[in-house]
């Protein structure tokens, strides 16, 4: 759940400004989050959510990469946090909706 606004920096739990990809490819805390007392709270908001899946799925095709689990794990996990990603997006679009979600 997004925080309030007036409580939290406009970055807080933004991925692409918190947690970007450096330029080798991996993503890191920016030197200017380092000293922030927020950063633990707004880098596990940033995971989270949607977000937080396509970071989840850079870390399994890294593994996948590096030999660590096979194909068919890794086609398991990926379709795994999809699903869970369409499930999210239906859930917020039906209550933007004023519908009523199967799982509330």
């Amino acid at each position: 759940m997004k925080s309030d606004s007036s409580e939290h920096p406009a970055c807080f739990g933004a991925l692409e400004q918190v947690f970007p990809k450096s330029a080798d490819g991996l993503r890191q805390t920016p030197e200017r989050c380092m000293h922030c007392s927020l950063k633990v709270g707004c880098l596990r908001e940033a995971v989270s959510g949607p977000d937080g899946n396509r970071v989840r799925e850079e870390v399994i095709d890294r593994a996948y990469g590096t030999g660590v689990i096979s194909f068919f794990e890794r086609w398991s996990k990926k379709k795994y946090f999809r699903n869970r990603l369409k499930k999210q997006t239906d859930k917020t679009i039906n209550k933007q909706k004023g519908g009523v979600h199967e799982d509330d």
